[in-house]
């Protein structure tokens, strides 16, 4: 199959049937979000994907737009307001937040486009919502007016609501490692195959994209390098210019922190009658701590960012809290699994559902040890290897 990106439109604004958050601010919306994603979360795990009236809300909640410039009508918003909305959108549905977080920030990726890319993408509104293959895979050779680009992704969440993907694919020629740059595709360019069957975060649908030989105009593509320095040559907002290392995983971590107050409240609502004695109070009390302590750490990465402390000690430091975060929230859902014993493994039972959620998002790759913080931090502690 051979289709040009340049003659397929992009899909219009959101549908009609959207909750209604009009002028609310993420932080107040993230609270509406958070009831209404409760409610339909035991279903969205079970049909493993989130409803219409949930991916609406997101996008009509102001997740899409919050990293997209003012002069197309989005909020140029802090990274603090959208961690703490992120985690609240957590408390009720793990997937729902993390599916809000990649909307935000998958925006935030495609500033790096060209001028004529914003116009495309946000021209008619700033709700687009974009879904990120961030890992590279494929393969893209330039053509006249652009590249063709061919491959496939895995593990794309929110692909099922996307607008447009973005994806990283090598560029073949010359000498040294192959380049590597990001390509957006509107949907229709590409398919989407259902490959996404972890037994946690069900609904985040983070399934395979395929790609066959798009064709993909100049402005709809990037330098990778650009991402990863974060220096942006198209635009001035803040949050448009920001290392990918200083990130440090916030993406990932702040729907696992929501989750885990979550589980916290679900197992709370659990310890009762005979299951209420010494054992249980002490052991919800250890978790409600690594609850609470992962939260600050999560809260520094963000105001780190906000503040542009860009130092490699503190690019290094939010690496190192994001993954020490994810384990100690791994250790308090595991504490509150144990404290609620056989009933909050009910199928039923709102805490299994976190249980299991938490255990998948915190195996993904920007929460482990040694694929995103022993290297830099243990050179912060120890100095650089002789």
């Amino acid at each position: 199959m051979s289709v040009d990106v340049g003659v397929i439109a992009a899909p219009g604004t959101a549908p009609d049937t959207v909750p209604d958050f009009a002028d609310a601010g993420l932080v107040p919306a993230a609270g509406r979000l958070r009831e209404l994603a409760a409610r339909h979360a035991a279903a969205a795990d079970t049909g493993r994907g989130l409803s219409r009236e949930v991916t609406d809300a997101i996008r009509e909640a102001g997740f899409a737009r919050h990293f997209v410039a003012e002069r197309f009508g989005g909020t140029e918003g802090s990274f603090e307001d959208l961690t703490r909305a992120v985690m609240t959108v957590g408390e009720g549905c793990a997937a729902s937040a993390w599916c809000a977080s990649l909307a935000a920030y998958s925006a935030r990726f495609a500033s790096h486009l060209p001028e004529q890319g914003h116009q495309e993408l946000w021209g008619a509104g700033p709700d687009t919502v974009v879904a990120t293959g961030l890992m590279p895979a494929g393969r893209a050779r330039q053509a006249d007016g652009g590249w063709r680009v061919t491959g496939e992704w895995a593990y794309v969440s929110a692909v099922d609501f996307a607008d447009w993907v973005m994806v990283c694919a090598a560029v073949a020629g010359g000498d040294g490692p192959p380049q590597l740059r990001f390509f957006t595709l509107p949907r229709g360019a590409y398919t989407v195959r259902e490959t996404w069957d972890s037994v946690g975060m069900r609904a985040t649908g983070s399934h395979t994209v395929v790609v066959d030989d798009v064709f993909v105009p100049a402005h709809l593509t990037f330098d990778r390098a650009d991402m990863l320095t974060g220096r942006n040559g198209f635009s001035g907002v803040s949050a448009h210019n920001v290392p990918f290392q200083a990130v440090g995983g916030l993406t990932f971590i702040a729907p696992v922190v929501g989750a885990a107050t979550g589980a916290l409240a679900a197992a709370a609502g659990s310890v009762t009658g005979r299951r209420r004695n010494q054992t249980a109070e002490l052991t919800v009390v250890r978790a409600s701590g690594r609850i609470d302590a992962a939260r600050h750490l999560v809260e520094e990465n963000a105001r780190v960012l906000d503040r542009r402390l860009f130092t490699a000690e503190h690019m290094a430091r939010n690496e190192r809290n994001a993954t020490f975060a994810a384990e100690i929230l791994r250790e308090a859902v595991t504490l509150l699994v144990g404290a609620a014993g056989t009933g909050g493994l009910g199928e039923g039972h709102a805490l299994q559902r976190f249980w299991r959620d938490i255990t998948s998002a915190t195996s993904h790759v920007a929460l482990q040890y040694d694929t995103a913080a022993r290297k830099n931090y243990s050179a912060v502690l120890l100095g650089p290897e002789s």
